[in-house]
């Protein structure tokens, strides 16, 4: 490439502009320039020429029409390599324009607005950058494409160094020039698909809304590179981040997170979502599992209740609370070893106290993960991607159907509340054992459901938790009686489940026969 004579600047972003653009002015450069970006610069002293001067073709239509014309596309995708394309140019008055610096309208944020109408998300859609862009990308041998202030200074050391951009730097800005507009059509399909009920609807949350709306005829996921992860769940295997975490969480304190990290805190603030704005509470997850979960008066009775059901899993465990964390449970906390720490807050004497653990990352929880996906991605391999809706059912008393003669107390409702909530983040087959306000053992992610509860009564009789009038929880029905047998011999004197085997009348007869109250959610909650 020799040496850039030309440039055109046209941003709506203007972070960082005018100290570039003095740079390019510095090293010779002619700069030419549309309607606000124009002003910008001369604001600032800088030399620019108007586009329209330099086309000899006024900006018109309110600006829609003003980048699309022959000197501007002819300058830029003419390959300088080609005695026929010169040729052109010379005949018709092209210039050659050497470097492109082009930001896009802000469609994503303007959609994102409240209320905002149709005819200013259309108005938002900006036609002359992404064909500028597509057009210098495309002839990347020639030309420089900048689409972001976060290039700027590498564009700018080297042509202060060189009086021009190297190949390898064009050939990465040209590759990220077309992923910027293909990102950018996405956004547009996808809201305009929902505008107009069109199938082609691309991407999250473009995918269908409402009960009957058609999923789109291809996926095309838009996730942005957020870092390096230092390795998956084994050392030997690669991992990344892609997304927009850093909008979910914000990281306080300690080292890097790694793959398994994500996964537990992601899980965990799942999980205490379900009890914003309740009572104070504390859950406790290890491998993406609940292992202790409990309600009190304060963060520290919390934390009580929810490590007294297993004090040995939680070791090198993800905590989260629904309440800024106070300096009494940071206490507690901070006499076991824990990976993670989420809170919505941190009282000032709390983090400083657990800053002193330099291996321990806090981590602010800036709004639920829920918040930006309503649907769950799953790869399958071959090739394959499995998506749903993400499980945010709610269930309470009032929707259950209460299937035995004997109906629950308040209290036992208070625990099928309380235990319904937490069996819903078990990995499925999960049996939960809850007084009111804490639970009292966990049986997870076994091939049996009455492996699961076996499992459930073990680690309570291990915490030395007795069962007796405890509630019973399962993710899903029991298939046969001997599940329930087995909990009400365990002391459990209240179920709730979804109900829907072929055997109902088995397992009520059974609770019947044991004078255990049993609640039917009609809600299945697998987590596989």
């Amino acid at each position: 490439m020799a040496r850039i004579q030309r440039a055109l600047l046209s941003v709506f972003d203007k972070t960082g502009l005018t100290a570039f653009a003095s740079i390019l002015s510095n090293a010779g450069i002619e700069i030419i320039s549309t309607g606000g970006t124009a002003k910008a610069l001369r604001e600032q002293g800088l030399k620019v020429t108007d586009l329209s001067a330099y086309t000899g073709f006024p900006e018109m239509m309110d600006g829609r029409v003003k980048t699309l014309h022959p000197k501007i596309h002819g300058g830029l995708l003419h390959r300088r390599d080609n005695p026929k394309h010169l040729a052109e140019a010379a005949e018709h008055g092209i210039h050659a324009i050497d470097l492109v610096v082009v930001n896009l309208y802000p469609f994503a944020q303007t959609i994102a607005r409240p209320n905002v109408t149709l005819d200013e998300a259309i108005e938002n859609i900006d036609i002359g950058g992404p064909s500028m862009i597509r057009s210098a990308a495309k002839n990347h041998e020639s030309v420089a494409v900048v689409t972001s202030p976060a290039d700027y200074a590498e564009v700018a050391d080297q042509i202060v160094a060189t009086g021009e951009v190297g190949s390898e730097l064009r050939r990465k800005l040209a590759a990220r020039a077309f992923a910027l507009t293909a990102a950018y059509d996405r956004q547009i399909a996808g809201y305009l698909g929902q505008q107009f009920g069109a199938t082609a609807a691309l991407a999250e949350p473009e995918l269908p809304q409402k009960e009957g709306q058609p999923w789109p005829a291809t996926l095309h996921l838009d996730f942005p590179f957020a870092q390096s992860l230092r390795y998956g769940e084994n050392p030997h295997q690669r991992a990344a981040l892609y997304g927009r975490f850093t909008e979910h969480f914000q990281q306080l304190h300690g080292k890097e997170l790694s793959h398994n990290n994500i996964l537990d805190l992601t899980a965990a603030a799942f999980l205490i979502g379900e009890f914003e704005g309740e009572a104070a509470t504390v859950a406790i997850l290890k491998h993406t599992n609940p292992c202790g979960v409990g309600q009190g008066g304060s963060l520290r009775e919390a934390w009580d209740k929810a490590f007294a059901t297993d004090k040995q899993a939680p070791y090198g465990g993800i905590i989260a609370v629904n309440q800024t964390l106070d300096l009494s449970c940071a206490e507690a906390i901070s006499e076991i070893f824990s990976e993670v720490i989420i809170a919505p807050s941190f009282a000032p004497e709390a983090l400083e106290l657990l800053q002193k653990k330099k291996n321990l990352r806090l981590l602010k929880v800036l709004k639920s993960p829920g918040a930006g996906s309503a649907f769950d991605f799953r790869s399958v391999g071959a090739g394959s991607m499995l998506v749903q809706e993400r499980d945010l059912k709610k269930s309470d008393a009032g929707a259950w159907n209460i299937v035995t003669r004997r109906k629950p107390s308040e209290a036992e409702v208070r625990g099928m509340r309380f235990g319904w909530r937490v069996a819903k983040h078990v990995k499925s087959n999960a049996i939960v054992y809850v007084a009111a306000d804490r639970t009292l053992g966990i049986g997870a992610g076994q091939m049996s459901r009455v492996d699961a509860s076996r499992i459930a009564i073990w680690k309570a009789q291990e915490a030395g938790l007795p069962l007796a009038g405890s509630v019973v929880c399962s993710d899903a029905y029991f298939p046969f009686s001997d599940g329930l047998i087995a909990a009400a011999e365990a002391g459990a004197t209240a179920a709730i489940q979804p109900g829907g085997s072929v055997r109902d009348g088995e397992v009520i007869a059974a609770a019947d026969a044991r004078g255990i109250a049993m609640a039917f959610t009609g809600i299945r909650h697998f987590r596989h």
